[in-house]
């Protein structure tokens, strides 16, 4: 037991001994340190810009106007090759539907088209379970992939068109 408290008094001693106070020389401290030399500069050189793009400051506006109102008769946007162009990409998301019920678009493949669905939506729209783009026309399709319904762009940010048996139908974000 002797032999126990030895150690451990040796132990401490030993590790008091590492840790010294040291001072430091306030002389060595005094004394500010050496100022920075200064780092050349190149030139700048100043001028006036020239005008972005041109002299207008303003884009060109574009040549064709998008209809705003929406597709009477079905097909008639498509027989007359009106609408805007397309692309699977601008779609995908969360849709309006007549200011009552929701669109969602997805790009995961089902059949020969890209999942989709609705919720809240009456008639044919329930059975929406799939979607394409179809030249300028978005192709909306039932489970089975047989075609409910199309719209076309007529806006940025909406589409319009009806179902098979005539139910107006109207996107918008």
């Amino acid at each position: 037991m002797q032999l126990r408290y030895a150690m451990t008094g040796m132990a401490v001693v030993l590790s008091l001994a590492g840790c010294q106070r040291t001072a430091y020389n306030d002389a060595s401290y005094s004394a500010a340190p050496a100022p920075l030399t200064a780092q050349p500069v190149p030139q700048v050189q100043g001028g006036q810009l020239p005008p972005p793009g041109g002299s207008s400051q303003f884009p060109a506006a574009p040549a064709t106007t998008a209809p705003m109102g929406g597709v009477q008769g079905g097909g008639a946007m498509a027989a007359n090759g009106g609408g805007l162009d397309v692309t699977k990409e601008s779609l995908v998301g969360s849709w309006r539907v007549n200011g009552s019920c929701d669109m969602f678009l997805t790009l995961t493949n089902l059949g020969s088209g890209s999942r989709g669905g609705t919720r809240g939506c009456v008639g044919e729209l329930t059975a929406m379970g799939s979607w394409e783009v179809s030249g300028k026309q978005v192709l909306l399709k039932d489970r089975n992939g047989n075609q409910i319904g199309s719209v076309y762009k007529t806006a940025d940010n909406a589409f319009s068109g009806q179902t098979n048996s005539g139910q107006p139908i109207a996107l918008s974000r």
